[in-house]
């Protein structure tokens, strides 16, 4: 299947030391790497090892991704980890939206690993859930219609647009669903710090996954900062560089201090 333009991955190897810390980014559900190059671009600028992988399904067809499980997602997120550990001391991942649900899983999964290589978390409007009261009906709803209007594109910055899908594909939808359990239900197995980046005003990710995660992330820190003039795809938005610079002195303080302090 082609892929869009200006969907690639990127990956960048660092020199010296600071390429001995390596970085994995996920880009949203129906989005594509597209949404996170710059700062990808920026965190490679430092000299990290950077990778930042199209997810499977995304940046082609939104046909293609309602024929794609989470599971698949998750795949591609845990060989970006397992690329970046095998050259790396310390690795942080960082996620927007669906991204950050799917490296909060890598978390989960790599918790109480003696092996693990994470260093931290940083979530930009992370999605765990909605309270939307339709999407309680999508898995009838996916049986019957293939797909609903598009969530992408969620910018307040005039004349930015997001590379993303125009239609949002329901089966796809219901497996995300899925995976939102499974991360509520593991929340507390996480022991890495993470940084929570919130949009003050948010079109796609309403208020529950903050509460789930300050509510359910209970064996580590959440440091929440506020981006007061962004909507939901602030790595493209007026906070952008708010996000790039705290993700940044985040890094440096946790690799200062050792994986997990």
């Amino acid at each position: 299947m082609p892929i869009l333009a200006g969907a690639e991955p990127f990956a960048v190897d660092g020199d010296g030391a600071a390429g001995r810390t390596g970085v994995l980014i996920s880009h949203g559900f129906t989005g594509t790497p597209q949404s996170m190059r710059p700062w990808a671009e920026h965190l490679a600028a430092q000299g990290y090892s950077v990778r930042l992988p199209r997810l499977p399904g995304h940046g082609t067809t939104w046909q293609e991704l309602n024929a794609t499980p989470w599971t698949d997602w998750y795949a591609e997120i845990r060989r970006g980890y397992d690329e970046l550990a095998a050259r790396c001391d310390t690795v942080f991942a960082c996620g927007l939206s669906m991204g950050g649900s799917l490296v909060t899983r890598l978390a989960e999964d790599l918790a109480g690993q003696p092996s693990s290589k994470l260093g931290g978390l940083v979530l930009v409007n992370v999605a765990y859930g909605t309270m939307r009261k339709d999407a309680a009906l999508a898995k009838y709803v996916a049986r019957a219609l293939p797909s609903r209007p598009g969530i992408g594109s969620d910018i307040k910055k005039a004349g930015v647009t997001e590379l993303a899908y125009d239609r949002t594909p329901l089966r796809a939808f219901v497996s995300m669903q899925a995976m939102w359990r499974l991360v509520i239900a593991d929340l507390a197995k996480i022991t890495v710090p993470i940084l929570y980046f919130h949009s003050a005003e948010d079109h796609v990710v309403d208020a529950l996954s903050g509460k789930l995660l300050h509510d359910g992330a209970t064996s580590t820190t959440v440091r929440e900062v506020s981006l007061p003039d962004s909507y939901h795809v602030a790595t493209l938005d007026n906070d952008a560089e708010l996000i790039f610079t705290g993700s940044v002195d985040f890094i440096s303080q946790h690799t200062r201090t050792g994986v997990g302090d």
